[in-house]
């Protein structure tokens, strides 16, 4: 183990190192946040948030200039530290105490509402040909918290920059038209105040979204909705955590070497590991715990507003990384099969969403 001054020593080096990486990320971050002000000065409202900009930015960036070694560190820590510090701040957002409250039969139907969501969404992302890893994300994305969710997922199943690009990119345009579109449909399903609160927070992706699809109906449409929208997120920890442990036993069957016979051999060695600390991400367990200290009351609600305001943040620096490790060119030929994949995706979910509002008598 290292003495004090060397361990000094050495994290000074890694922060030099990734210094001049992490300062691009930055400016990019800068420059989205600038966009998306523009935009809202201009359209009345920013269409395309920061964390989105920040990623194309990023991919316009890389297109016309591919960064040296010297900037790799910066770029590889933004895309994954970063991300991973950012997932963890979220759980301060998320009170479960709250959520607890809206009842038994809804918090059940949420939930079996995104474990369908993601199996139907995988299953089309694959019937499309996409890779895995892609369908996995926009699976996710589209069941969970949209651009939140691909980015926490990311890391936990080893997705590369051009998957989580597309992913976020296509769910991004599409979620825009969902906002502008479900005003209408609250009209065309007949459904009232309380039970398009529900579809929209079923159906939206993002929190802000939700507010912007709703409160042009009303209040408690916005309340509901937004209410709706926090029992997705909070399902966010334990699918992540699932996915972890999946992907822990998917390497481990592969790894080099390994036979059927092997399997029970090394299933009961790791028996006398500890098993949270490998099957699931350090970054999980402090959403989780964050999340426990939220609902407990013992983080005190004057931090929620500064967490989810530096969780924010730090997306954003990570999408801009993520979009300087980008060739957009790659992304060209999985565009059409995106598209269709998050559409129909988007399909099933509102289907099943106005399935459950039918079935607990809303509509």
């Amino acid at each position: 183990m290292p003495s004090a001054p060397l361990a000094v020593r050495q994290l000074r080096a890694t922060a030099a190192g990734n210094a001049p990486g992490f300062m691009i990320c930055a400016a990019v971050a800068g420059a989205a946040w600038l966009l998306q002000g523009v935009e809202a000065r201009l359209l009345g409202r920013a269409w395309l948030e920061a964390l989105v900009l920040a990623i194309l930015v990023g991919a316009a960036l890389r297109t016309v200039w591919t960064p040296g070694a010297i900037w790799q560190g910066g770029i590889a820590f933004g895309a994954k530290t970063v991300l991973e510090v950012a997932v963890v701040l979220l759980g301060v957002t998320v009170d479960a105490q709250t959520i607890l409250g809206a009842g038994a039969p809804l918090l059940a139907g949420i939930a079996g509402i995104v474990v369908v969501a993601i199996a139907a969404s995988y299953a089309l992302g694959r019937l499309f040909r996409l890779p895995r890893r892609m369908s996995l994300l926009i699976a996710c994305g589209n069941a969970i918290c949209g651009n939140s969710a691909i980015a926490a997922v990311a890391p936990v199943i080893g997705a590369d920059g051009e998957d989580v690009t597309a992913s976020i990119a296509f769910t991004a345009v599409l979620g825009v038209a969902v906002v502008l579109g479900l005003p209408v449909m609250a009209g065309v399903l007949s459904l009232g105040h309380r039970a398009f609160g529900v579809f929209a927070g079923l159906t939206v992706y993002a929190v802000p979204q939700v507010l912007a699809a709703t409160a042009p109906v009303s209040r408690l449409s916005a309340q509901v909705g937004t209410l709706v929208k926090l029992v997705r997120v909070l399902m966010l920890g334990p699918v992540v955590t699932v996915l972890s442990m999946l992907t822990l036993k998917d390497r481990d069957e592969a790894a080099p070497g390994v036979t059927a016979g092997d399997r029970p051999r090394r299933a009961r060695a790791r028996r006398g590991r500890p098993a949270i600390h490998q099957l699931v991400p350090w970054f999980v367990l402090g959403f989780l715990a964050l999340v426990a200290a939220r609902s407990a009351g013992w983080a005190p609600p004057a931090l929620v507003a500064p967490a989810a305001s530096l969780a924010n943040t730090l997306t954003v620096v990570s999408m801009a990384a993520l979009g300087l490790g980008v060739d957009v060119r790659a992304l060209a030929g999985a565009g059409p099969r995106v598209t269709a994949v998050v559409t129909l995706s988007l399909g099933v979910l509102g289907a099943l969403s106005f399935a459950l509002v039918r079935g607990l008598g809303l509509a």
